[in-house]
């Protein structure tokens, strides 16, 4: 059972970034500008050993791959970002993995397919680069991007076909015609074929199969999050943050509502179902978003390594159900740090999330 870890391409300046946030952003840029809402709170994250590193530079890509084969991660699922009439952004890392061959280290791709917008930044209904779908001649020049990375022998595969996920399957004009475009096209340029899956924000109810999908990535944690949000909304959530009356008036002149759930009763609620179709389980190790939303955010408290290996465990007993001689689950993320969602060793917990891995292989 092969874990596979999503993977932030954003940790350096582009054009565009630099033109909407300021000349050298990148995620760093939010990572370390991050305070702690209340006390205790713990913002803003240091990165150990690897620093605030720059993915230009090979080596930083050399000594990532490196941790993640050390401690068991089969491989890292790049985040991409095609637009529509071959506009992309953030793709220089990916690119130099595919052109110099290294690191030697298994991977995917998963086509991140949302407009970009202001939303973590109190600008959500600006539009900073909109998610487009031209039509036939744009889906074949996507696909001739990617067969680049399909035919890397790194690439990862499921039953002989390139694994491929589109994130946001209901952005699509026609998900059924895209995976069908898709997969045409990788039959004629000499695969298989190719396996293809839904991101996790597809609810149950979402049937991969009827719209030629072979799969899903599982739902259950973000059904547990709004689970657990309808829980607590009795709960004022001032009693979390009145810690003394400066915080309580810091609070108080927010705008917004910072929501504090706890992720043992997240992972508590996390079902991954008994489906007619392929459901694959993903796991989360931490999550706070606030360096991004500040107030507006999501902090998952109490996330403990013990907590992330139990998530694990549960995943894969639910894989143990299938008859599939090697499977694979997902973990979310290798490095999203303006998230806290991290795999990465920080000043904190060290490699203790990365052990757990290794633990349970």
């Amino acid at each position: 059972m092969k874990p596979i870890a999503f993977y932030l391409p954003q940790f350096h300046p582009v054009a565009e970034n630099n033109q909407w946030w300021g000349e050298g952003f990148t995620e760093w840029t939010n990572v370390t500008k991050a305070k702690p809402l209340y006390r205790g709170h713990n913002q803003p994250r240091f990165p150990a050993d690897l620093g605030y590193y720059d993915l230009r530079l090979p080596e930083v890509r050399e000594r990532q791959a490196e941790m993640a084969k050390k401690y068991g991660v089969y491989g890292f699922c790049y985040y991409h970002y095609w637009f529509g009439n071959g506009k992309q952004l953030l793709e220089r890392p990916v690119n130099e993995v595919l052109h110099m061959g290294k690191p030697d280290l298994p991977f995917s791709l998963c086509w991140a397919n949302q407009s970009w917008t202001g939303i973590w930044f109190g600008a959500k209904d600006k539009t900073l680069m909109k998610q487009e779908y031209p039509g036939m001649e744009d889906y074949k020049a996507h696909f001739n991007y990617l067969r680049k990375a399909f035919e890397d022998p790194r690439y990862i595969q499921i039953e002989g076909k390139p694994l491929f996920i589109i994130y946001d399957v209901k952005d699509l004009p026609d998900p059924k015609q895209t995976a069908d475009i898709l997969k045409e096209l990788a039959v004629q340029a000499g695969f298989k074929g190719m396996h293809l899956l839904a991101g996790n924000i597809s609810k149950d109810d979402w049937n991969p199969e009827q719209y030629n999908f072979d799969g899903k990535i599982s739902n259950a944690f973000n059904k547990s999050i709004i689970s657990e949000q309808e829980r607590s909304r009795k709960n004022n959530v001032l009693k979390k943050l009145v810690r003394n009356s400066h915080w309580e008036l810091d609070f108080l002149k927010s705008k917004h509502r910072l929501n504090l759930l706890d992720h043992r009763e997240v992972v508590k609620g996390m079902d991954y179902g008994n489906f007619d179709y392929y459901n694959y389980p993903i796991v989360v190790p931490n999550w706070d978003n606030t360096p991004r939303s500040e107030s507006r955010g999501l902090i998952l408290e109490n996330s403990t390594p013990e907590l992330f290996a139990k998530q694990i465990q549960k995943a894969k007993e639910y894989l143990s159900r299938r008859t599939r001689e090697e499977d694979i689950y997902f973990i979310k993320s290798w490095n999203e740090w303006a998230e806290g969602n991290y795999l990465e060793p920080d000043t904190v917990t060290g490699y203790a999330y990365l052990e757990k891995i290794k633990e349970t292989n």
